[in-house]
């Protein structure tokens, strides 16, 4: 007996439930049912197919990312398609733990770029009032929200991606290697390219702890912690210890133990030197 075909709602309880690990209900007949799908079952890829991206859809994507949502209509954020080899190995070489920056067909970087609108202000004899730490923000969230976006389009056309957030451990080389100018700032690069192979799902928090009703609610967060530790564990337990030349072994390398290791040394403490040099004043 030929088995029933399962429907788009039932897949996205199943994605929802591998996700989060607990069931999230879902309306039957729902609209846009395969686009939450994809979303709902988004992987980061390393490993590329030899197959190019072409310039004009990159092109379309570029457009598609850049009709998300900006603050205030001041479009705070570009894209720069870092096409010559020499400059991404050179940025590769910067993050030789990341050898698919290299390897993947197309590097982008996404930049916060809060120029332009001083530039305007100077054109249109206006001074620029907002030299603090919220125009920084803004800058920084708008490439954000460009980036979630192409990565959102780039799924929708069979490409995979993975975010390289690593680039800002050398903010001033990837500045320099890019030409990027005063209040223009490396956000995050992105690779992008057909996956050579399926990619894996990682387990995330659950809902419980990540959304509230009315105000922000912490209850059993260390018991919900520690279940999603022993759930992602068994699926993708982690192969090394972080920093194991500065702790020993823990008994059990769980998600949280990992990250209180990663947080627990100094990264990036100079970004906010090289954003300053950026002349922004964060005040």
């Amino acid at each position: 007996m030929a088995q029933r075909p399962i429907s788009l709602s039932e897949q996205l309880a199943d994605a929802a439930l591998r996700r989060f690990g607990a069931p999230v209900k879902v309306p039957d007949a729902l609209s846009g049912a395969d686009e939450l799908l994809r979303m709902l079952t988004h992987s980061s890829h390393r490993k590329w197919a030899p197959e190019p991206v072409s310039q004009e859809l990159l092109d379309l994507l570029f457009a598609c990312a850049l009709s998300a949502p900006s603050k205030s209509d001041l479009q705070q954020a570009d894209i720069i398609h870092v096409a010559d080899p020499l400059r991404v190995k050179a940025i590769a070489d910067l993050i030789p733990d990341m050898p698919w920056i290299n390897d993947a067909p197309v590097f982008l970087m996404f930049c916060g770029n809060n120029r332009r609108i001083r530039q305007i202000g100077q054109w249109r004899g206006k001074p620029f009032a907002n030299d603090h730490l919220d125009h920084f923000m803004n800058a920084a969230v708008d490439a954000g929200i460009v980036l979630s976006q192409f990565i959102r389009a780039a799924e929708a056309v069979g490409l995979v991606t993975v975010p390289i957030s690593a680039v800002r451990n050398h903010p001033e080389q990837t500045s320099d290697l890019l030409g990027l100018p005063e209040a223009v700032f490396p956000v995050a690069g992105l690779c992008v390219g057909y996956p050579l192979e399926a990619g894996r799902m990682t387990p995330r928090l659950p809902l419980a702890v990540t959304t509230h009703l009315n105000q922000y609610d912490e209850s059993n967060l260390r018991e919900h912690i520690d279940a999603y530790d022993v759930r992602r564990h068994a699926l993708f337990p982690l192969r090394r210890q972080r920093h194991a030349n500065i702790y020993p072994d823990a008994d059990f390398n769980g998600w949280s133990e990992d990250k209180a290791r990663h947080y627990s040394v100094p990264e990036r403490a100079d970004f906010g030197a090289f954003i300053r040099s950026k002349k922004f004043s964060l005040k």
